[in-house]
């Protein structure tokens, strides 16, 4: 696994990002999630947290490329991006979704592989989800 700062302080710091008690709370239940969480996980964890403060939050850390999306068969689930250049590939990862449980993971050490496309297009956002069962349910069957 990669060794990232998981200090929200500093990773806000980094991102030019202007600390607010919520955006630290925020942070803090992303990182402390280790997957990418949706709406409705953030809300439930943060319950003395107005919901329009959150989803304002979520904004400005997607706008600071400081959080980046994953698309779920329930909807969007955010998790803390950790490459230091928003130029750079290296924080682009594949995801793994378990049937079982409902959770996503994230599979930090295996890259996307590149997908070449043809002369006109222009990739904006990659994502690659694999569907199946996680080890902790595979282990209950």
């Amino acid at each position: 696994m990669h060794t990232h700062d998981e200090n929200p302080l500093t990773l806000m710091q980094e991102h030019g990002i202007k600390l607010t008690a919520n955006r630290i709370l925020i942070l803090k239940t992303l990182l402390q999630a280790g997957r990418p969480l949706s709406m409705t996980e953030i809300e439930t964890a943060l319950e003395s947290v107005d919901k329009s403060i959150i989803s304002r939050t979520l904004s400005n850390f997607r706008e600071h490329h400081l959080l980046h999306t994953v698309s779920a068969e329930d909807g969007v689930r955010y998790e803390v991006c950790h490459c230091a250049d928003e130029e750079q590939d290296d924080d682009r990862h594949v995801h793994f979704h378990c049937e079982v449980c409902g959770r996503t993971l994230c599979l930090e050490d295996i890259p996307i592989p590149p997908v070449l496309l043809p002369p006109g297009y222009c990739a904006e956002n990659v994502e690659y989800m694999v569907h199946g069962v996680c080890p902790a349910c595979a282990g209950k069957r």
